[in-house]
């Protein structure tokens, strides 16, 4: 039986047009301002609209949806333009629409206009389906909330010429996903100038190295894989051998970039730190603070140290770094995720286990509102570890 994940693949494949993003509190009314439908960004327009609509005025136009291959809903597209609205909605998805509900709060929602202009859609609950996704499509949840560019990478010229560069100096196939990271903050360090966010706004720093990665990730597939995959293959045999080569290297970059990108800011910000240090047994927290040795003395105060996991999304995995660090138990134990959404019953074990999610500033608005105050920012993080250190 085919799984959901492997469904919406297969029908994103064949779409004309392939949005993605994570259901936030206030698209499942876990927000208490509950608006209607799922929101569209503005970058995403040609999904729902040929052109942006015009303020002082609303539109819509009226189609049906096909959720998860086995059941239909009508669909409103609309553009609110009226007031002080100025936002896109897909609404009046019928009574008893199961989807936007609390608990589907961090669900990936996957809409595909089709070349015949209908629609599908995929909600995706469970995170083996989430990461089955984006590992597919090579995306970091950093880089949801938007179309999905197929067939070219749309790159500012600069960063461009940039990526291109590194390719044609590749001494190797493909290089290891520490070097893609490293190298993608170098080009976005280079390209765009703002060295002093690793200090002054390390959760804009995150999500832009994120993204400049995965433009040269996708580069560096396409030089390599591009022209054996258009002239074709010649068996299934030469296909699937190549198909899992991509998805497995898809996969290794999802899971190390965001450590390889903290170990950066932490470095970039004087923190002392072990990654991957060994805590008890064969357990490996990704980080601890200041370090292993102190974490193994036993006259080193437990008020000051820290453990810290990295796991792009968490809904399910989250509970793995309870037992990480014995020493810790009964401390707070940080948790950094780009994953935009969680809903409430999951964010109050987490808080129950004491837990703290540290997420990059913008996507604290994506959770409930009632547990936003408790999430913390990474520059908060990194403050809270200076002061502990010092």
């Amino acid at each position: 039986m085919e799984t959901l994940s492997s469904l919406a693949i297969t029908d994103a494949i064949n779409s004309e047009k392939i949005f993605c993003k994570f259901l936030s509190a206030n698209d499942t009314g876990e927000t208490g301002g509950h608006q209607d439908g799922i929101y569209i960004p503005k970058n995403s327009i040609p999904l729902i609209f040929d052109k942006p609509g015009i303020k002082g005025q609303n539109k819509e136009f009226l189609n049906e949806i096909i959720w998860q291959n086995d059941f239909k809903t009508p669909a409103c597209f609309k553009y609110y333009g009226q007031g002080t609205r100025n936002e896109y909605r897909i609404t009046r998805f019928g009574r008893g629409f199961p989807f936007l509900q609390p608990e589907y709060t961090g669900a990936l929602v996957i809409i595909l206009k089709l070349k015949d202009t209908s629609y599908k859609a995929y909600v995706l609950n469970l995170e083996d389906d989430i990461n089955a996704f984006l590992d597919y499509f090579g995306l970091s949840p950093a880089e949801t909330n938007r179309l999905i560019e197929q067939k070219t990478i749309q790159l500012e010229e600069k960063e461009s010429i940039a990526i291109a560069e590194f390719i044609r100096n590749l001494k190797v196939d493909f290089p290891s996903s520490e070097e893609m990271s490293i190298t993608a903050q170098s080009i976005q360090n280079k390209v765009y100038n703002h060295n002093e966010y690793i200090q002054t706004n390390p959760d804009k720093k995150l999500l832009d190295w994120t993204a400049v990665e995965y433009n040269l990730f996708r580069a560096v597939e396409h030089a390599r894989y591009g022209e054996t995959i258009t002239k074709g293959f010649k068996d299934v045999d030469a296909f699937i051998e190549m198909a899992n080569q991509v998805l497995n290297r898809r996969k290794s970059r999802a899971g190390k970039s965001l450590e390889h990108h903290l170990t950066t800011l932490f470095n970039g910000n004087n923190l002392a730190f072990t990654a991957q240090a060994v805590t008890e047994g064969n357990k490996r927290p990704d980080f601890i603070f200041p370090s292993e040795k102190a974490y193994h003395d036993m006259t080193f105060s437990t008020d000051k140290l820290i453990s810290l996991a990295a796991k792009t999304t968490c809904k399910d995995r989250w509970r793995q770094v309870l037992n990480e660090a014995d020493r810790l138990r009964s401390k707070q134990k940080f948790l950094c995720t780009l994953q935009q959404g969680i809903s409430s019953p999951q964010l109050k074990e987490m808080q129950a286990e004491n837990v703290v999610l540290v997420v990059p500033t913008e996507y604290i608005s994506k959770y409930p509102q009632q547990y936003q105050s408790e999430i913390w920012s990474l520059k908060k993080f990194i403050d809270y570890v200076k002061e502990v250190e010092n």
